[in-house]
């Protein structure tokens, strides 16, 4: 059995500066909003969880390790249209992610595998291991349009478990085969291993690439990104990926207010001196299960400024002012996922924001986007297959 944190007011999560623990985002298994508040210990087929007591004191105050399931997935591919996210098709190699963001927004999708958003979403991953078959064969689909593929929009393609499993070099070494447009974000300098892949396919217009860099202080990246790059292995990664001529953007993701918000012209600076051609950013977003692991981090590395970081963001995401306490049996609101301005947030502290970043950006000389794709040179899989009969 394993210890769960339900999804209550902050009041109901444990003492926050006894619960940091090091080189991991969380220590909380919260509970995801699918489940009750009961558990019972079971064997789901995770290494080790049988035999485990997680109420033991040992248990408790042992490291967790990082576990990988291997999965065979029937589709790849996932599609969306909102408006305000500037990829139509996406596609990622893992689920859950062992760099360990407090922030990620993507933390709420391990609920569908009834696991915690916390503590499991970067100890418990799994491994799309047949992930280039899958692709294939949805290249080859009737009807396939190609559109540039966002590779890592809801888990990083060079965690850890990438350089013993692999699943992303075989996806760009299929794509670079296909002549297939895409696009790739990361926080991890493993992505320098496959710079021949994205040298080759930026040559073609058929890739670039953004770095997230949240902050430059290394100190503050050991809690709010724990097991991801440093910042400074972040930059010299873009300077050897631009230095390959393949386009670098970089992504300040999240602007968190009051922790990391001074850093926007020293972060759009470093960038623009390792070759970054354009910088973005987006405001914090708390959905789901994030806000209460948020809030509890808060309290554990800056109780004496949280209360102020949280009525920003709740600012920035046009939350009223009798939401944001909530009752007995509600937690505060802290995020609204509206599609006009979710990534950017709303009113003049978000107005703020986006100036500093192009202010910033025009004083670097660079832009605040990269260029468009070619997707006119896609192969179908099929069509190479039959080129190699004749």
């Amino acid at each position: 059995m394993r210890r769960s944190i339900p999804i209550l007011t902050d009041q109901g999560l444990p003492d926050a500066p006894a619960q940091a623990r090091k080189g991991r985002g969380t220590p909380l298994a919260i509970a995801h909003r699918f489940e009750a508040e009961a558990r019972a210990q079971a064997d789901d087929g995770w290494p080790g969880d049988a035999d485990a007591d997680a109420d033991s004191d040992a248990d408790s105050d042992a490291a967790p390790r990082t576990e990988v399931r291997e999965q065979r997935v029937r589709s790849l591919l996932s599609r969306n249209d909102s408006p305000d996210i500037p990829f139509a098709v996406a596609l990622n190699p893992y689920r859950g992610c062992e760099h360990g963001c407090i922030y990620c927004y993507a933390r709420p999708t391990h609920a569908y595998l009834d696991l915690s958003p916390g503590l499991d979403f970067e100890t418990r991953l799994v491994a799309k291991v047949n992930a280039v078959e899958v692709l294939e064969r949805e290249l080859d689909a009737p009807g396939y349009r190609a559109l540039p593929l966002a590779i890592g929009s809801v888990t990083d393609a060079w965690q850890p478990v990438e350089r013993r499993l692999r699943i992303t070099r075989g996806v760009l070494q299929l794509l670079a085969r296909t002549a297939h447009p895409y696009t790739v974000i990361t926080k991890s300098a493993g992505i320098e291993r496959d710079l021949d892949l994205l040298a080759q396919a930026a040559a073609a217009r058929r890739a670039h690439a953004a770095l997230s860099i949240t902050t430059l202080d290394p100190a503050l990246a050991r809690i709010l990104e724990p097991r991801a790059a440093s910042p400074q292995r972040r930059l010299q990664a873009l300077r050897r990926l631009s230095d390959a001529g393949v386009p670098v953007a970089v992504g300040i993701a999240p602007l968190i207010p009051f922790v990391n918000d001074g850093e926007i012209e020293a972060i759009v600076q470093a960038a623009a001196q390792a070759g970054a051609q354009a910088v973005f950013h987006t405001v914090l977003r708390l959905p789901w299960e994030v806000a209460p692991l948020f809030r509890h981090w808060l309290q554990t590395h800056f109780p004496e400024r949280a209360a102020r970081v949280i009525a920003r963001v709740q600012d920035l995401h046009g939350i009223a002012q009798a939401q944001r306490r909530g009752g007995d049996a509600h937690a505060p609101r802290d995020y609204r996922a509206d599609f006009a301005t979710r990534m950017r947030g709303q009113g003049p502290w978000a107005q703020l924001l986006e100036q500093r970043v192009a202010r910033a950006a025009r004083s670097a000389g660079i832009a605040q986007r990269l260029p468009e794709l070619d997707a006119s040179q896609f192969v179908a899989p099929s069509r190479l297959r039959q080129g190699r009969l004749f």
